[in-house]
């Protein structure tokens, strides 16, 4: 088989920062040519979840997006802190920012949101049974609303192409084949 992987001969640090680093590595070609300067964005690990409540909604949340400029529809989920499993910070995200606690939660997707630039991945999840248990408890720049849509609601969203998120809509696939809900 042909080798595809470059090597790394060194790596310059052109920005770092709590949400986002950049970088410029050079790199070596399995065919010996040099690329002087391959930028790569590092993002800390992302964790989102299609959140199905005792009674069958799947919980979404509005909120802004100021690098699209657009107020997005998306599943819940966030940043993985350092040191933090996944699923515990799913559920961690998940009682952030709906208020709910889930009892079931299933790992359905690991993706890369631009393996070509960014080095981060999210992991997607299906949680099931979820009971709201306390009011919301956002980070300071957050501002978000809860909503409660059927499965046939967000199928139609996505049919719509009202969910802009690409990484949300992966997750949604993935739970709506997981759920038998995709024919």
């Amino acid at each position: 088989m042909t080798e595809l992987t470059w090597k790394i001969r060194s790596s310059t640090y052109i920005h770092k920062g709590p949400w986002a680093t950049l970088r410029s590595d050079k790199c070596e070609m399995p065919d010996g040519r040099i690329v002087e300067d391959y930028y790569v964005l590092e993002y800390p690990n992302w964790v989102n979840a299609v959140a199905l409540t005792n009674e069958n909604k799947i919980l979404m949340v509005r909120q802004y997006r100021h690098a699209a400029g657009i107020v997005s529809l998306e599943i819940p989920g966030g940043v993985i802190e350092d040191g933090e499993e996944p699923a515990t910070a799913l559920r961690r995200e998940l009682l952030e920012e709906t208020g709910y606690e889930f009892g079931d939660l299933e790992l359905l997707s690991t993706v890369y949101a631009n393996p070509s630039t960014a080095n981060n991945k999210t992991f997607c999840y299906l949680a099931k049974g979820g009971k709201k248990v306390q009011e919301q408890m956002l980070d300071e720049h957050e501002h978000l609303i809860v909503e409660e849509y059927t499965i046939a609601e967000v199928k139609q969203l996505l049919a719509d192409n009202k969910i802009a998120q690409a990484l949300h809509c992966t997750g949604l696939f993935y739970a709506l084949m997981k759920l038998g809900e995709l024919h």
